[in-house]
């Protein structure tokens, strides 16, 4: 455990009636999403829903027009938009979508920005920082690749990187957005896991996924986004429904809860899939 792993305090992180625009052109309307310690709140729905904007809102990577971004912890309540850089990359990280491509540096070199909020102006690497970054590069699966060039990493790998990088923060509010993007069916599997295992250790992890299946397996929170608005919030079972997400895709989706894992389990229905079923009923 890291110096910054001990004093980490379970924060809690509020947005409040989010209204967010690109332009002139309103594209999240009074959402309001509250990241609580030891939990998993999945941000879920169609492209353009509003749900990496408004995660983004929450990094204050986004200009919020009305509502507020606030912390709640051992410190009180404390406005987001009143912390410094470095206190709020105390407390809240956050994996992108768009990142820079580094170029010259070795994997390690880049997961070490994650510890720039908790350096001084001139102090160099601590005990505590090599400590973090090595736990960070364990976690992803990097720990045999701190000394590759960042260059020769596929898109997967690359990604694995940046979540470390935002790992080796240190901080108790996390937010991540499709995590699992650009990864195999391995990696995917063990970054989820890995979500969870944050959770069950106090994070608070605000996630934005596609996969509604992932969504299922993972979260104890789901967010559902329809057009910049909240359609639904609640449990997995509460918000996965066939109605909801049929209203919300706009073609007819079922959804089942599978008896071994008591998750919810989604079924699309397009427009072949009867002529599935048909051709697995032919003899062999």
């Amino acid at each position: 455990m890291t110096d910054g792993d001990a004093t980490r305090t379970a924060d809690e992180l509020h947005g409040d009636a989010l209204a967010l625009s690109y332009g002139r052109t309103r594209v999240v309307h009074e959402v309001s999403l509250h990241l609580r310690p030891g939990t998993v709140t999945a941000l879920v729905g169609p492209n353009g829903s509003g749900k990496s904007t408004a995660l983004r809102a929450l990094a204050r990577l986004h200009r919020i027009d009305a509502g507020s971004v606030h912390i709640d912890g051992a410190d009180g309540r404390r406005d987001a938009a009143s912390l410094s850089a470095k206190a709020f990359a105390r407390t809240v990280a956050m994996l992108s979508q768009s990142r820079p491509h580094p170029s010259g540096l070795e994997v390690r070199d880049v997961v070490a920005y994650g510890r720039h909020p908790h350096r001084g102006r001139f102090s160099g690497v601590t005990d505590a920082d090599r400590e973090a970054i090595d736990r960070a590069l364990g976690l992803t699966g990097l720990a045999e690749m701190g000394h590759r060039p960042v260059d020769q990493l596929s898109g997967g790998e690359l990604q694995r990187v940046w979540l470390a990088t935002a790992l080796a923060q240190s901080t108790g509010i996390l937010l991540l957005d499709e995590p699992t993007n650009h990864l195999d069916l391995r990696y995917q599997i063990e970054t989820l896991d890995l979500v969870c295992d944050l959770a069950d250790q106090g994070t608070a992890v605000g996630v934005v996924l596609h996969d509604l299946d992932h969504a299922a397996s993972v979260a104890d929170d789901v967010v559902l986004m329809c057009r910049g608005r909240v359609h639904a919030a609640g449990a997995p079972r509460d918000v996965l429904t066939g109605e909801n997400l049929s209203a919300v895709y706009g073609f007819r989706i079922d959804t089942a809860v599978d008896d071994a894992t008591g998750r919810v389990r989604v079924i699309p229905r397009g427009r072949h899939h009867e002529r599935v079923r048909r051709s697995a009923a032919l003899p062999a």
